[in-house]
């Protein structure tokens, strides 16, 4: 399964244009304004051991540039991409890498152990790991199918 991304007015442009005539997708490549949300790390949670694991991508980004915080219920996952290298902005023949600060939130449901967190960091994804109490872990209920109540038509 792909990776969910922003929806981009001008990328979807971009993909029709080609389609058309490939010479007419450059005029779209000035358009898009990149602001934070570009930056906004994909982020996924998931139960593991009665554990909440939440994991942030973040390629490119060093350790050091990454700041994970709790406050009360709310997981916040800072960083900043440095643009390291100078480059000017003529010399550029496209530019979809962003560089900049950003910062994610995630609410904690009730029974996180917040003062037993811990969060490492692999391969441009930091990984925090939260256990959670008994009561909290996630419990499975199964569905059950309807069963079809038959009416019966009578004759008069």
């Amino acid at each position: 399964m792909g990776q969910l991304s922003v929806w981009s007015p001008f990328r979807e442009l971009d993909r029709i244009a080609r389609r058309w005539d490939p010479s007419f997708s450059r005029s779209f490549d000035d358009m898009e304004e990149v602001g934070n949300d570009a930056l906004t790390p994909a982020i996924e949670s998931y139960m593991k051991d009665e554990n909440l694991v939440v994991r942030a991508d973040m390629p490119g980004l060093d350790p050091k540039d990454v700041d994970v915080t709790i406050l009360g219920n709310v997981l916040t996952v800072k960083g900043e991409r440095k643009n390291e290298k100078e480059v000017k902005k003529d010399d550029y023949l496209r530019r979809e890498v962003s560089y900049g600060s950003f910062e994610r939130r995630m609410s904690l449901p009730e029974g996180a152990a917040t003062d037993k967190a811990a969060a490492t960091f692999k391969n441009g994804v930091v990984e925090i790991t939260l256990p959670m109490a008994k009561e909290a872990v996630v419990k499975k209920i199964p569905v059950q199918p309807e069963v079809e109540k038959k009416v019966e038509v009578t004759k008069k």
